[in-house]
């Protein structure tokens, strides 16, 4: 086992805070230097830069490790060019005769969780500079850690390659969506359009009393189990009495092939197929379509709302002011182009098809990240090398 020894990060960095300058000296038109305010600014592992400032207050310099300090706290990226950087930012400049910037980028990484603990504040959380000098992180002889940095780049390479290729499959889908119906919005194909609530056997939605929460019961779905890439109950799992299950089930009982579609909140307007064989209940965040299987395919269905142009048009009128949300009478109202159905059978065959190969591509990106996740802590712990 190699030797550790922990320093503060002000032992081994200099740490610059952000400070956002006047806002007439932000433009597009690349005058100056990026300008990044906050995590939103992130890429996956360099800043994205969306707006420059020709006249930048606090300066970053390429290969800085970048620490958004407020809303959230704690995450980290890497400057890949000279920067200006807002008050949501720190930069953290390693000595380089003591640390390596990428070893420092994957401690800080490692350290996440105890980082965004330190955060304080009532509207959101924050940290200082006095809370990031005070990091204790391990540091090893420079030797090690450009070992630790290798091992740990390789590993989350093949963790990238994955997500590319999970990527190129939802590409995939999409192009197949386009390839056999056209633009929906354009209806290209002269397809003819029907209110959903003609295509379907039932449309309603969760409840609108939140019902105490349990230990153990049965499974309890919310809009935050549902995304892009569809219907997740266990990442985080909530759960409500067999009474208050049996309640809600009357009015609104999800069954395997339905969809379900997010009509409340921060992420209104995406669907996902219910690919669970057991019952659940569901809030009023989510709206339940059944689909009648003569006129309209739930895979079509899915894609066809889930569609970016789709998806823009039938959000860009939503109701609610802090909390956006689309109304069951809206929902019912959805104009849906309706290709033959035998056509929409085909289609669903492929994407069954493409999910599976998905699927078995989530699974082997779970065990990398775990693989990651414990060549992380062993690492760390000095683990890795014998001295």
């Amino acid at each position: 086992m190699t030797a550790i020894k922990y320093k503060k990060v002000a032992e081994v960095c200099e740490i610059i805070m952000g400070q956002s300058p006047s806002s007439d000296t932000y433009n597009d038109r690349k005058e100056g230097l990026p300008f990044f305010q906050g995590k939103a600014d992130f890429g996956k592992l360099h800043p994205t830069p969306k707006t420059y400032c020709s006249a930048p207050l606090k300066v970053a310099n390429e290969n800085d490790i970048l620490m958004s300090v407020r809303a959230p706290v704690g995450d980290v990226n890497i400057a890949n060019t000279k920067c200006c950087i807002g008050r949501g930012l720190a930069a953290i400049r390693a000595n380089n005769d003591m640390i390596n910037y990428k070893y420092l980028f994957y401690a800080l990484n490692y350290k996440k969780n105890e980082i965004e603990s330190m955060g304080t504040g009532s509207t959101f959380k924050a940290i200082s500079k006095k809370d990031i000098e005070s990091i204790q992180i391990p540091v090893f002889d420079i030797e090690n850690q450009v070992k630790i940095v290798k091992a740990l780049d390789k590993a989350q390479e093949l963790i990238d390659k994955r997500k590319a290729q999970i990527e190129a499959l939802d590409q995939l889908t999409q192009s197949v969506f386009l390839e056999m119906f056209g633009d929906p919005i354009k209806n290209t194909n002269q397809y003819k359009k029907e209110k959903l609530a003609n295509l379907c056997i039932k449309i309603t939605d969760g409840t609108h009393h939140s019902p105490p929460t349990v230990k153990e019961g049965i499974p309890y779905i919310t809009a935050k189990h549902l995304n892009k890439g569809g219907l997740d109950f266990f990442k985080d799992p909530t759960y409500v009495s067999l009474e208050d299950h049996q309640k809600i089930y009357e009015r609104c009982n999800p069954e395997k092939g339905d969809v379900l579609y997010i009509k409340d909140g921060a992420t209104t307007g995406i669907a996902a197929i219910n690919h669970y064989d057991f019952e659940f209940s569901m809030l009023s965040s989510l709206a339940l379509i059944k689909v009648d299987f003569n006129k309209l395919n739930n895979y079509y269905l899915t894609h066809f709302l889930n569609n970016e142009r789709v998806f823009r048009k039938i959000t860009s009128g939503m109701n609610g002011g802090a909390i956006k949300r689309l109304t069951l009478k809206k929902i019912n109202n959805i104009e849906v182009v309706v290709p033959p159905i035998e056509l929409q059978n085909q289609f669903a065959e492929i994407i069954k098809k493409i999910e599976i190969q998905k699927e078995l591509l989530q699974k082997s990106l779970e065990e990398l990240e775990n693989n990651f996740s414990s060549l992380m802590q062993q690492a760390f712990k000095g683990e890795l090398f014998n001295d």
